[in-house]
């Protein structure tokens, strides 16, 4: 089997996988990036396994590693990446003043909910930032919302003061905080509730689409959305499915 590979580079972690027609196979999370490049060149060869490599699609938000990856793929498989921007053929619109300062994340999650689920569509991804981003009716992108991710908070909390601890995110809590760890992770599960119901709320309102679907990815989605009164879908890989969208657009 043939397949291209896909690749999301973020701040804290790189997820790879392997786009085979509309699925997203073989996925591998790997945390801190190319730092390790040893451990970085086992993670991709692990993804690709026995298949053939028709091409590789990437989404960076880190500029300053992309050019190490552009060398290791070289390197594994010959081949160069395409590297995901605003200017890349996306099969959908941009309506943004500044669109090269768009998260190419961003831009795959759109093209993503998009293919999944037509448009209207407000996509929400819970990794180190909360971002939500808009898709119009037209299948136009003009632009979102960008709030502190559930770990930015709690490690803020626990930076900034001499008695908080770290705590993992995650989990049951009780109705009420009977340790200082329950506490906090009871104030970051239902205070981000009302982050992301407030922030929905307001752009359905104020951009008139009531009746736009709403696609939730990244690492603490379902957890944060747990309880929450809103009719999310789920879609754990949707940066990748949308990088597997703009690959075989472009390919």
């Amino acid at each position: 089997m043939s397949g291209c590979i896909l690749v999301d580079v973020g701040n804290t972690s790189t997820t790879l996988g392997l786009g085979a027609g509309d699925r997203v196979v073989r996925v591998r999370r790997l945390e801190g990036g190319i730092r390790d490049a040893k451990r970085a060149s086992a993670v991709l060869r692990d993804v690709i396994g026995g298949h053939t490599v028709a091409g590789i699609v990437m989404a960076s938000v880190v500029p300053a590693g992309t050019p190490a990856w552009v060398r290791l793929f070289k390197r594994v498989t010959g081949l160069s990446p395409l590297i995901v921007s605003y200017r890349t053929s996306l099969g959908i619109r941009i309506d943004y003043p500044k669109p090269e300062t768009i998260g190419a994340d961003r831009l795959a999650n759109s093209v993503g909910a998009v293919a999944r689920y037509g448009s209207p569509v407000i996509v929400a991804d819970f990794g180190t930032a909360l971002t939500f981003d808009v898709i119009q009716r037209n299948d136009t992108y003009i632009g979102g919302v960008i709030a502190p991710g559930l770990p930015l908070m709690t490690d803020y909390l626990a930076e900034r003061t001499a008695l908080l601890p770290h705590i993992r995110l995650g989990g049951r809590h009780g109705k009420v905080g009977r340790s200082t760890e329950g506490a906090m992770r009871l104030g970051a599960h239902v205070g981000y509730r009302g982050i992301v119901r407030e922030i929905v709320t307001y752009l359905e309102g104020q951009l008139g689409m009531p009746d736009a679907k709403l696609c939730a990815t990244g690492g603490f989605a379902r957890w944060a959305l747990s309880g929450v009164d809103l009719p999310f879908e789920f879609e754990p890989n949707l940066t990748l499915y949308g990088l597997s969208r703009i690959f075989e657009r472009n390919a």
